[in-house]
């Protein structure tokens, strides 16, 4: 299986951009995965809330092949502990799925056309985080789900 997490527009942070290419580094051990980043929409200002939710959604459906499974990281989704959260690696991983697809949204969330085509929602807590926090949260929190699934003491530190 493969994981691919899908994020709207670059981050200018070093110290975060390491950290999210450490833990990119140690989760490669584990399992295939990609981080892709779809560059922000240009001239913003000129469009609606949902006109650039639909801009960035296009984008995001562009990236996704009919067979990918789609979970959106959403504040009203489905909440884990990290235990919890590695059991529902394990499960998908057992589904026999090719690609699982996360996809971090942009400023105003996600077009409607990714809510009908996503097969799922996580959020990973009740507080809201940046976007560019989040990448880091979610890379980290995949591979201490792995490191849960292999009995690791990563965990427990």
């Amino acid at each position: 299986m493969t994981i691919t997490l899908i994020a709207i527009g670059k981050t200018d942070n070093k110290q975060l951009n390491a950290l999210i290419d450490e833990y990119q580094k140690r989760l490669s051990f584990y399992v295939k995965f990609n981080f892709e980043v779809i560059p922000d929409i240009k001239n913003v200002k000129n469009l609606s809330e949902k006109q650039q939710k639909e801009k960035e959604g296009a984008l995001i459906l562009k990236k996704m092949n009919s067979t990918d499974t789609l979970i959106i990281l959403d504040e009203n989704g489905k909440q884990f502990s990290s235990v919890h959260f590695s059991e529902y690696l394990q499960k998908q991983m057992n589904s026999g799925l090719k690609n699982l697809v996360f996809v971090i949204g942009g400023p105003y969330g996600f077009s409607e056309e990714i809510y009908k085509r996503a097969q799922g929602k996580i959020a990973l807590s009740k507080m809201t985080f940046s976007h560019q926090m989040v990448r880091l949260f979610f890379i980290e929190q995949l591979y201490r789900g792995f490191t849960i699934l292999k009995n690791e003491p990563y965990h427990h530190r």
